[in-house]
């Protein structure tokens, strides 16, 4: 088989594949615990021969079935073992179909120019959809190199190809935004001081009627009719008239009589140089909660069902997640995974963005759930996490929830 050929297709089921760059193994889902021992050996680039000696290693009396596939390189090896387990390997002469319940130890093939193989070993989801992988640990009804082509594939990519010129016509939307800042502050270009002064004898500052013409106060050049205002918050507000010099402190208490003008400002630009701090963020939309706190990503979730999840925030996981311990600042995302045996909890596992020692990095916490969560890590031994204790998930993490759905936990 060509090794250009990485990436195979899976279909989710019951069964435990491990993907590694020379072998891929597959166990039942009794043997989680060997399948966890052995990861870390495939993962790493392990041989054939290798890691069956590993698997073997235990007895075969204990070991009711096993798939192991070697595809690095010279020809493609092949044992199955187990009732219901097959194979079917294609070169271009012939098509050999390997049965693992023919036999009681196991049945093996060498074969050179394979072209396709393909691996049934029953179960639930043999009949459902494919997911595609490069390597990692997930569970499995059926699995195929090169990747099973689902029907409609083909014509969906020339699509993709031709919705890439609409980017060019959305890039053009930021050019007409520089544009309109200068419009936003007109009328604030000038920063003459303008000072309010209020009648004694009028109550009210805001008479349009009061006579604007009258004599200023030592000090004071006469006040233009369209002079600066200043609105109810008692911020200054200059017009389109150039700067004047600074001015002498009045000498003499306010002239009675004078008021402020007021003019047609929308009581909200500010004059001031650009960069100024402007004040807190305006409140949202009455009777509308906050946005949701969200940071860049730590890391992205891939679930056995080709979901793919970025932990930007908290995210639950669960048959059918429920937040109802969060505030309106922190929204979570949940995330509904299918569970027919309902192993999984309402709300299983929660992963969120890890702060303090664990800052930069995802962290799982096992919300209580009912049958437990399995945590398996690069180079650690599989965990089973306890209820509320939050713990750091490394690169290549699987978490196990049961019924059949894995976490694989990758780089943002």
């Amino acid at each position: 088989m060509s090794r250009s050929v990485s990436t195979w297709s899976y279909r989710p089921g019951e069964w435990v594949a491990i993907f590694g760059a020379a072998t891929t193994l597959l166990l039942p889902d009794s043997e989680k615990q060997r399948a966890a021992q052995l990861w870390e050996l495939v993962d790493g680039g392990a041989g054939f021969d290798a890691t069956l000696d590993q698997v073997l290693a235990p007895g075969l009396s204990v070991l009711p079935a096993f798939v192991l596939i070697g595809t690095g390189e010279g020809p493609t090896k092949v044992i199955v073992r187990g009732a219901g387990v097959r194979a079917t390997l294609t070169t271009n002469d012939e098509s050999v179909e390997l049965d693992g319940s023919t036999v009681t130890t196991w049945v093996e093939r060498t074969l050179e120019g394979v072209t396709a193989l393909t691996v049934s070993v029953g179960g639930a989801g043999a009949d459902g959809p494919d997911y595609l992988i490069d390597g990692g640990l997930v569970r499995v009804a059926r699995i195929d190199l090169p990747p099973h082509a689902a029907p409609g594939a083909a014509e969906a990519a020339p699509g993709a190809a031709e919705a890439a010129p609409v980017v060019a016509v959305v890039e053009a939307v930021p050019e007409a935004v520089p544009e309109a800042v200068p419009e936003a502050v007109t009328g604030a270009d000038a920063e003459g001081p303008a000072t309010e002064v209020f009648s004694i004898d009028e109550p009210s500052p805001l008479d349009d009627e009061a006579d604007t013409s009258s004599v200023s106060p030592p000090g004071f050049d006469p006040m233009p009719e369209d002079g600066p205002a200043q609105d109810a918050s008692g911020m200054v507000w200059a017009s389109d008239a150039p700067p004047a010099p600074p001015m002498a402190p009045p000498l003499a208490p306010p002239f009675p009589g004078a008021v402020a003008v007021p003019d047609d400002h929308d009581g909200m630009t500010r004059a001031g140089a650009a960069g100024d701090d402007v004040g807190p963020t305006p409140p949202g939309i009455p009777g509308q909660p906050p946005a949701p706190s969200v940071t860049r990503p730590v890391a992205t979730l891939v679930i056995s069902n080709g979901e793919s999840v970025e932990v930007d925030r908290v995210v639950l996981i669960g048959r059918a997640p429920e937040a109802r311990r969060f505030t309106a600042t922190e929204q979570p995302r949940l995330v509904t995974v299918p569970s027919a045996l309902h192993e999984i909890s309402s709300t299983h596992i929660e992963v969120r963005p890890g702060s303090g020692a664990d800052h930069g990095s995802a962290v799982v916490t096992d919300m209580g759930s009912t049958n437990g969560t399995v945590l398996v890590q690069p180079g650690l031994e599989p965990e089973e996490l306890q209820p509320g204790i939050a713990v750091q998930l490394i690169p290549g993490a699987i978490i196990n929830l049961g019924d059949g759905v894995t976490i694989q936990v990758m780089n943002p």
